[in-house]
């Protein structure tokens, strides 16, 4: 059987700090969908090759660029866009600042994206023998970061249902895939300021599994 090619991706995870502690921005799956379907999950998708040319109003952290170019050919730049058109996609929630710039993205007029408010969080590759492969990479913004109401999801695309905040002590009580389980212990350990240094990457590219910090 041909194996299926790893593809490059990209996931927005929004945290907003509430009246009962930390949540994140959640949303189920579709259930006839080929990958993970019926499981609740962040917003996010593959890097569409249009994502490299999009300008961006503020540039990605330095430390931030350095982990996302790390053992990877894909531009940071093109993964921080594409995490920011997923999310505006899927949630209708545009993390971006005014600008003359915008990109041809629902909901980005008279602002261009703002990678300066992402912080990367976690990198996953899909182990073999499954649909779809993809090399993910999860990217953190505050709540704070997002033009307009966090809470009106009136301009998503119909990839996610039952969008909402979900708070950080509830969410492992939803149906998720593991990585997206591990991926809310580590934004768990980063709010209570324990989390240790690097990006941890899951790295399923070979034969066997290696764990490592980027």
């Amino acid at each position: 059987m041909t194996e299926v090619p790893i593809r490059d991706a990209a996931t927005l995870v929004l945290l907003r700090e509430g009246p009962e502690g930390p949540s994140v921005l959640m949303g189920q799956r579709g259930a006839k969908a080929v990958f993970m379907p019926s499981k609740f999950v962040f917003p996010g998708g593959a890097v569409d090759p249009g994502d490299a040319e999009v300008a961006l109003a503020r540039p990605l952290a330095p430390a931030v660029r350095e982990a996302l170019a790390a053992r990877s050919t894909r531009a940071p730049e093109a993964i921080a866009a594409a995490a920011l058109r997923e999310l505006a996609e899927e949630t209708g929630q545009i993390v971006a600042r005014p600008g003359p710039d915008s990109p041809p993205w629902p909901g980005f007029e008279g602002h261009a994206p703002d990678a300066g408010a992402l912080r990367f969080v976690f990198r996953a590759i899909t182990p073999p023998g499954r649909p779809r492969r993809f090399d993910a990479r999860f990217l953190l913004a505050p709540a704070e970061a997002v033009v307009g109401d966090p809470d009106d999801f009136s301009a998503a695309e119909d990839e996610l249902s039952y969008l909402h905040w979900v708070p950080l002590a509830e969410a492992r009580a939803l149906d998720m895939p593991f990585i997206t389980e591990v991926v809310l212990e580590e934004i768990a350990a980063i709010v209570a300021g324990s989390d240790a240094p690097g990006v941890p990457f899951f790295d399923n590219s070979g034969e066997r599994s290696v764990f490592s910090r980027l």
